[in-house]
């Protein structure tokens, strides 16, 4: 394989449908060498033998097809292929059509931006120094393109093909096809005579057959590049599918894969439309859809202060029938009846009824949707909302314009499956999009259930009762954080502080400014573990001194300080006040690093599969496979993005060197030596052929069945291991919960009425805890924390990320995060009660594993200075009773 595939794939960080596509436009090059007057039925032959879904380029010159699904990332793809064409290639001039205004801004602010988030060349060493000469169809005929640029340049043109459709009306030339008096020719002439042009055409089923695309075609570049989501073009006999698609990488397989969030049709428990009105279905549909958008705003922000990520502001859409049902639908929302008037800011109605200033004001809005300080949270719109409208937090879709449910579903779904994070995160909430279709609700699971449908949905069906139930993001920062007086950053109308009755120990501003400084200077000084190993050490006279010198260093009075209308505070007692909070609310947890000494050696040592329980089926060209998981029929045809290896064994090679772990250079004997093993296993039941189309169809899969098998037989050869002490002691990681507004703080000494649903509780009412509230996710766990407020100095449940211990799991090393941690007068206890039927279970056994280290090494730390040792117990739930000492677990089960 070319190097410059595997160095792009890395730099731009491509997915495996958009890898596998530069893989295959590497093979095309190989195959078919494009190239001006290159015989273009030849090529066609060449690539149709290894490609069959390959019958016919559809045009005059050489052109194929990357179908990928909406949200894989079509754009990125197009800088990888330029990247390639360019690197290996020495191909300099591109030319990128774009099919709507909104497309082309977007192209030119992605290929030509180095600062936006989405420049499609970043990591691209050799564009960092150098980068693309970038022209558009607004500036084309400004300068000489001919002048002014170094040899080898890279050269793309962006082009918008509605704005050449509006100019061929008539069967009048584009204006590109105008005399340049720079270069004595048209634009299009000098394009036309280029030796290496090289056509991009984004979206390209929106405008095959239009009259611009005639025009353009007759530049004749020697390589046409394809990408669209949907490759087939309406006609009044029905869809009519491209012929030159090479790579088809649909939106079931991108839902299966986990790059899309999952769709899901949303309706009522019990919904019966019987004597209810159009209109109070829409308003039924409308108002659902808000208290879910107003329930998805929660969990998205929860999820963001518990993993630490960037809060994502989710926004509702509105589809309207017409701009006079969409002005209706603005002005109900805007009401003082609709959600007491919450949302009379926060709507944007997006349609052609705008124009002038209000057009201008309603397109900024729209494309700043997903800052977080947009207020924006619905969006109507009627037919505006097409290809390119790249958002990443649509979550809710309320559909009231009247239409089958094919329709319903293509149109509704495409805008919103993009993934804010850029992956699944494991939630649902975060990594669903919702459908509001009370009334279309079967008709929709219907459709998507057909054997032909591309995907299939999810349900949610939506309690009247839990609709009535607000919820909000409670934010649980430690106590010692409140008492100081300090907030959570980026508060959100969703945001509600837990322990806010708490008054602050510093009660004057001038204090409180202090204090604060005070604890970011401590903060600061848990990087020096030899110096601090513990925050008893902060009582030191040399080391509060140090830290009110550095207080009174970045303290700035106030202008009523200057004017000495207030008293200076007094630094060194506010330092020795807050010392002493941060000592009391504050329980020693060391950041461990375990580093290996010297070089490490790694691989796998030689084994013999298990393969007896691989077993695919012989396989025809088109292959049914039933999936289990998304119960639908997705037809796979082989030959589609297929690459034909010279050996049966490279199939399973290429697939396993696409895992992190294994390196072709050092494993090849290995692989190899499992790829005969596979083969010759398929061949006692497959005859050759067969064997082939099963490696070639379940490459992936197969891989990842050895892959799995290889992590048993992994060693690796180091001289020891050093523990590494980063950190003497961390800061109390703020906690978030999702919780309804309607549910009281409950007492933690009390047993809920409803055991079985535990996570509805939020506990409250602590004198140990290092938090003001908490959740439990079991009775057992309630019954735990009543012995550690009663047996305990302080204790707490840990927040994600607090400890940082990883353990095993084949592969891949989660973060192991315990359930509680508390402090004795002799110890310091770290507890994980588990289901009695789990002790024995291997991921259980793994972080037991890993947290036992972990308490090893942090009671070796402990013990140089003088300080506790830990010690980790795993208590069976049915062995927690409230006589049972904390000392007496420790006894049985440390």
């Amino acid at each position: 394989m070319n190097r410059h595939v595997n160095a792009i794939a890395g730099r731009l960080s491509l997915r495996h449908p958009q890898r596998r596509s530069l893989e295959i436009l590497d093979r095309i090059t190989e195959i078919a060498p494009p190239g001006k007057g290159a015989d273009v039925p030849a090529m066609l032959e060449a690539i149709r033998c290894e490609f069959p879904s390959v019958t016919d380029f559809e045009r005059d010159f050489p052109s194929l097809c990357f179908a990928l699904a909406t949200g894989v990332g079509k754009t990125r793809l197009m800088g990888a292929f330029i990247s390639y064409l360019h690197l290996a290639q020495g191909i300099d001039n591109f030319f990128v059509l774009a099919p709507n205004l909104t497309i082309y801004n977007k192209l030119i602010a992605d290929f030509s931006d180095r600062n936006h988030p989405k420049y499609v060349f970043r990591g691209i060493a050799e564009f960092a120094v150098n980068a693309p000469s970038i022209i558009t169809g607004d500036n084309y005929d400004q300068h000489d393109p001919r002048s002014g640029t170094l040899f080898g340049d890279v050269r793309i043109n962006i082009f918008n093909i509605s704005k050449i459709n509006s100019e061929v009306r008539g069967g009048k030339s584009p204006r590109i096809k105008r005399l340049s008096e720079y270069i004595g020719e048209s634009y299009f002439d000098y394009l036309a005579g280029l030796p290496d042009l090289v056509m991009l055409m984004d979206e390209s089923h929106r405008y095959r057959a239009s009259a611009g695309i005639r025009a353009i075609n007759e530049l004749r570049p020697i390589l046409g590049l394809e990408l669209t989501a949907t490759p087939f073009v309406e006609t009044p006999r029905g869809a009519l599918a491209f012929k030159n698609v090479i790579v088809d990488y649909p939106l079931g397989q991108a839902m299966k894969d986990g790059f899309v969030k999952e769709p899901a049709v949303v309706t009522r428990k019990n919904f019966n439309p019987a004597g209810m009105s159009a209109e109070e279905i829409e308003r039924l549909k409308l108002e659902d859809g808000v208290r879910l958008h107003e329930s998805v705003k929660v969990e998205l922000e929860t999820y963001a202060r518990e993993s630490e990520k960037p809060i994502v502001k989710p926004f509702l859409l509105v589809i309207a029938r017409d701009t006079t049902h969409a002005g209706q639908l603005s002005e109900l929302i805007k009401s003082e009846s609709f959600f007491e008037g919450r949302y009379r800011d926060k709507v944007i109605q997006v349609d052609s009824s705008k124009t002038g200033a209000e057009e201008e004001e309603m397109i900024g809005r729209l494309l700043k949707v997903e800052h977080t300080d947009e207020p924006t949270e619905i969006v109507i719109h009627v037919n505006m909302l097409k290809e390119g409208w790249d958002v990443t937090n649509l979550y809710t879709i309320v559909p009231l314009r009247a239409a089958n449910a094919r329709i319903l579903i293509e149109q509704s779904i495409g805008r919103g499956l993009r993934l804010p994070y850029g992956k699944r995160t494991g939630v649902t909430a975060v990594d669903r999009l919702n459908i509001v279709a009370h009334d279309k609700f079967q008709e929709i699971i219907a459709e998507a259930n057909k054997p032909e449908s591309a995907i299939h949905l999810q349900t949610l069906v939506l309690d009247a009762d839990a609709l009535g139930q607000r919820t909000t993001t409670v934010v649980s920062q430690s106590q010692l954080a409140t008492q100081l007086g300090l907030k959570p950053a980026h508060a959100t109308s969703s945001t509600t502080m837990a322990g806010q009755d708490q008054a602050p120990v510093f009660t004057r501003p001038e204090e409180q400014k202090v204090a604060q400084i005070t604890y970011e200077v401590i903060r600061r000084l848990e990087n020096q573990p030899q110096t601090l190993p513990t925050i008893e050490y902060l009582k030191k006279p040399d080391i509060q001194a140090a830290i009110v010198k550095a207080v009174e260093e970045q303290h700035q009075p106030t202008q009523l300080e200057l004017d000495g209308v207030t008293e200076k505070p007094d630094f060194a007692a506010v330092v020795a006040k807050t010392v002493e909070l941060v000592t009391q609310q504050t329980i020693d947890i060391p950041r461990i690093l375990v580093v290996p000494k010297g070089e490490v050696k790694s691989g796998f040592k030689p084994f013999t599969l298990e393969l007896s329980t691989l077993k695919y089926p012989a396989v025809s060209d088109e292959l049914w496979i039933q999936h289990l998981r998304t119960n639908h029929l997705e037809v796979v045809s082989l030959g589609h993005g297929g690459i034909e290896e010279a050996r049966l064994e490279d199939y399973v090679v290429s697939g396993l060197v696409d895992f992190d772990d294994i390196s072709y250079d050092e494993h090849a004997d290995l692989l190899y030596d499992l790829a005969t093993q596979t083969v010759q296993h398929f061949k006692t039941y497959l005859s050759e052929e067969d064997t082939r189309k099963v490696l070639r169809c379940y490459q992936r899969d197969i891989a990842r069945f050895i892959h799995a098998q290889m992590q048993a037989h992994y060693w690796e050869d180091v001289a020891g291991y050093e523990v590494r002490i980063s950190k003497g002691y961390t800061e109390m990681k703020q906690s978030a919960y999702s919780h309804s507004v309607q549910e009281p703080t409950a007492n933690y000494r009390v047993e809920p009425a409803d055991k079985s649903n535990m996570a509805r509780y939020l506990f409250g009412g602590f004198q140990k805890c290092l938090y003001p509230v908490q959740k439990f996710d079991s009775d057992s766990e309630r019954k735990l924390a009543v012995i550690l407020e009663r047996d305990s100095l302080k204790w707490f449940k840990p927040a994600k990320g607090q400890f940082q211990i990883f353990y095993q799991n084949g592969a891949d090393h989660p973060e192991y995060q315990p359930d509680f941690v508390a402090e004795t007068a002799a110890t310091i206890y770290m507890l994980e009660p588990k289901k009695r039927t789990e002790l024995e279970d291997p991921v259980v056994v793994a972080k037991k594993e890993a947290a036992v280290k972990w308490c090893a090494n942090a009671s070796d730390h402990a013990a140089s200075y003088g300080g506790k040792p830990w010690c980790y117990v795993l208590i069976p739930h049915d062995a927690i009773a409230e006589n049972i000492t904390l000392e007496g677990f420790a006894a049985r089960f440390a």
